[in-house]
């Protein structure tokens, strides 16, 4: 009797005993065994729950003494920073009783990402990120997957791309409008200083409105504020280790996620049926995903939304962060501000503006969009999940489960990859072709690559351009040099700039 009383208690205990303690401790052991060391598994929460926390909450309260781009690594990921110096590359950590392999080698990150295989997938999303995403492109695997890859690359491909340029000059435009009535109301100023973060991501905002949903930025500011309200919080259970179940209690945080969820997902419907009923423009992301080319591409209206809710997010910052940062650069960098302008002027003409015919002769401007995109990535590394037991680079041996973080802005500022000279913006080694593939790959790499990047490459070169032919600008004295990652990778503090109108 007593036997059967405990005999739940006991299996139990050996349950959490084989999960929490012998299982990483063998995967350990399996590494180790192969020479790829790192912090030991500690059971129960592992190593970096904690430690993480701590080496990210001490970067984001120091900033750097000057304008410099060694430290964008040490910043963004710390963790990787810190642990890869005393244990190589790769190394192990745990988040967790999670195995994570950490990877900064070009070879082994192209094997995973490009693989065709199945061998590599993507890890299964934190319940906390669908209430960004939903369900959508992001997430998702599988036959699911490919119905929504094949509408979405349909929607920006790059002849789409191209109809909208009107829509991206026009929202441009109307942004520098608003900073000349800045400065005619200044009368005995020629120059004023703002932040260009909060700019940048009105502009990509009312950019992503207009050509993928129809609408503009007033229509879906609300969704934009809503989102960025559910960023903090997402983050903020993205950086501790998940227990299930812990997302249905009623918590404050989770109160406020679900909320900001319902509230988002309710004004995304009602932007959907409008536009249902208004018959809106064909050439949009939102027609596209409500009449897809093949009838057995059909969405339900949940799976539009989730699309939606992906598109509103990633559309807006990555652009906007890609702009903030390759403005700054520019602003430290005169000598290359100068050559991108006399390029505008030479392509465009003093008062002409970018259309889809000059866009190919912006190659300055390419490069130097490039050479941003290197040194402060939207996003500073991937993740990928061993679907199966799998052999990478003919010689380790991967256990199924084993997550890979694949580092990429440590590739990015690599010295054995871009020589000495690494930390240094200098657009002119997009001169040529770069040697291997997997030594950039902002927007990712094979059959996941970012979808949308066609859009913010294109929006990123109009404004750039746009705006070069107008205005000289610096960086401002008040502006503090402090990447942060949040979902992506941005100034902590902003980014102060002067700017003042061409004669």
């Amino acid at each position: 009797m007593i036997f059967l009383f405990l005999l739940p208690l006991i299996l139990t205990i050996f349950t959490i005993l084989f999960k929490y303690i012998w299982i990483p401790l063998r995967i350990q052991l399996h590494f180790r065994q192969q020479g790829i060391r790192g912090p030991s598994y500690r059971p129960i929460f592992g190593n970096t729950a904690g430690i993480r926390r701590r080496m990210i909450a001490e970067v984001e309260s120091s900033h750097a003494a000057s304008f410099k781009h060694e430290g964008v690594v040490e910043r963004v990921m710390p963790h990787y920073y810190n642990w890869s110096k005393v244990y190589g590359d790769p190394f192990l950590y745990w988040f967790g009783s999670q195995v994570m392999l950490a990877v900064s080698d070009p070879d082994m990150i192209k094997e995973i990402l490009v693989s065709k295989s199945g061998s590599f997938g993507k890890i299964r999303f934190n319940p906390a990120l669908k209430a960004l995403f939903g369900e959508g492109l992001v997430g998702l695997e599988g036959e699911k997957w490919i119905v929504h890859r094949r509408i979405t690359t349909q929607a920006f491909n790059m002849e789409r791309v191209k109809e909208w340029v009107p829509e991206i000059v026009d929202s441009t435009l109307n942004m520098m409008n608003k900073w000349d009535a800045n400065i005619e109301a200044r009368r005995n100023k020629s120059e004023f200083e703002f932040d260009v973060h909060k700019e940048f991501h009105q502009l990509s905002a009312d950019i992503i409105s207009r050509t993928a949903f129809g609408s503009n930025f007033s229509e879906g500011k609300q969704i934009f504020e809503l989102q960025e309200q559910q960023v903090a919080l997402v983050l903020q259970a993205l950086r501790n280790v998940y227990v299930p179940g812990l997302r249905f209690i009623p918590t404050k945080r989770n109160k406020t996620m679900w909320k900001l969820d319902k509230e988002t997902t309710e004004l995304v419907t009602k932007l959907i049926k409008k536009n249902k009923k208004t018959k809106l423009n064909s050439n949009t992301l939102l027609a596209t995903l409500i009449s897809p080319s093949k009838k057995d591409d059909m969405l339900d209206l949940k799976e539009i939304v989730d699309e939606c809710k992906t598109f509103y997010f990633a559309g807006k910052e990555t652009t906007a962060n890609l702009l903030t940062w390759a403005f700054l650069l520019l602003g430290l960098h005169q000598e290359w501000q100068n050559k991108a302008r006399e390029e505008v002027d030479r392509v465009c003409g003093q008062h002409a503006f970018p259309c889809s015919e000059n866009l190919a002769d912006l190659k300055i401007i390419t490069m130097i969009l490039n050479e941003t995109l290197r040194l402060y990535p939207p996003a500073v590394m991937m993740m990928r999940q061993a679907s199966e037991n799998v052999k990478l680079a003919g010689r380790l041996d991967v256990p199924a489960g084993t997550q890979l973080f694949l580092a990429m802005t440590a590739v990015h500022h690599d010295v054995r990859i871009w020589g000495e000279d690494a930390n240094v913006f200098n657009p002119m080694r997009f001169l040529e072709p770069r040697n291997h593939l997997a030594s950039f790959f902002p927007f990712g790499l094979g059959p996941r690559v970012c979808v949308g990047q066609n859009l913010a490459i294109v929006e990123a070169k109009i404004a750039l351009a746009m705006i070069v032919g107008r205005y000289s600008f610096v960086v401002s004295p008040s502006y503090v040099h402090a990447p942060m990652q949040s979902l992506t990778l941005q100034p902590q503090y902003g980014a102060q700039m002067i700017f003042s109108r061409r004669n």
